[in-house]
């Protein structure tokens, strides 16, 4: 089931760069994502409702809740730095640029979670970087 999700997220997050390049012109970059951000909040509590979760907002703990602030903030810097990119760069340049999150997350999982870095890992690592400069440049 998370490979369907996952695929699911790179259908919207491709439709979410086209939809936005399309809706930012003559748009202020913040303002947009203030608009965006406001949607995606009200879909996110809508979820909640609708699964019953909110049930369990009393048992997360002060570590988590540090963590998904801190998550949150980096989101929102991200989503700045996106519209504001977008606004001004072609997407088929930004967009690759932006995916290069996957090769930092895996440096960073590594470093900071200790997860695995494997000779498939540096491969992958390797090839995504040479797209996004063969598409950027």
């Amino acid at each position: 089931m998370w490979v369907v999700m996952a695929i699911l997220s790179a259908v919207f997050a491709a439709l979410t760069s086209i939809l936005a390049k399309v809706g930012i012109e003559g748009v202020n970059s913040h303002l947009a994502t203030a608009i965006r951000t406001v949607v995606v909040v009200a879909m996110a509590w809508g979820m909640v409702f609708l699964t019953h979760g909110i049930g369990g907002i009393t048992q997360i703990s002060r570590k988590s809740w540090i963590f998904l602030i801190l998550s949150g903030l980096a989101t929102g810097a991200s989503w700045l730095c996106y519209y504001r990119a977008l606004q001004s760069g072609a997407a088929s340049k930004v967009v690759p640029i932006d995916k290069m999150s996957v090769v930092i997350t895996l440096i960073l999982a590594f470093v900071f979670l200790h997860e695995d870095f494997t000779v498939k890992s540096a491969v992958g690592c390797i090839l995504i970087t040479a797209g996004t400069l063969v598409m950027v440049l």
